[in-house]
């Protein structure tokens, strides 16, 4: 079975959990064997941007130290060899070119979606 992660909402729970839900899950189910692959689409495509910084958060006397750092968990994918396709639309739209971006990226544009959906097993929309 091979399954493709769509990833369009980003940074949810990345406070909580120092990490996106999905992206920790894809590197756990890789490691166990799974053969997955992710698209960043929407507003997901920043976690392929080299330029994010999370500062530490603080509510009164506790400091969340440990901050997100969502780029180096999507470039540990790419090392596992999971395929991590951008939607090149949607980076264009938030003003990302190559430069700002992680190595490794597969870039995809809309119209090749459906192609791209059709050599999976599964779809899971996140």
């Amino acid at each position: 079975m091979k399954a493709l992660n769509v990833v369009g909402s980003a940074y949810r729970g990345t406070l909580e959990e120092q990490d996106d839900t999905i992206v920790w899950i894809t590197h756990a189910m890789k490691g166990a064997g799974a053969d997955l692959d992710v698209l960043l689409r929407g507003s997901a495509v920043n976690y392929a941007s080299k330029a994010q910084e999370v500062p530490a958060l603080s509510f009164g006397a506790r400091k969340q130290k440990n901050s997100p750092r969502i780029a180096e968990d999507v470039a540990g994918l790419i090392g596992k060899g999971i395929t991590v396709y951008v939607l090149d639309e949607d980076l264009a739209e938030r003003g990302l070119s190559d430069a700002d971006l992680i190595d490794g990226l597969t870039h995809v544009r809309r119209a090749e979606v459906p192609g791209l959906f059709d050599g999976y097993d599964h779809v899971w929309a996140w």
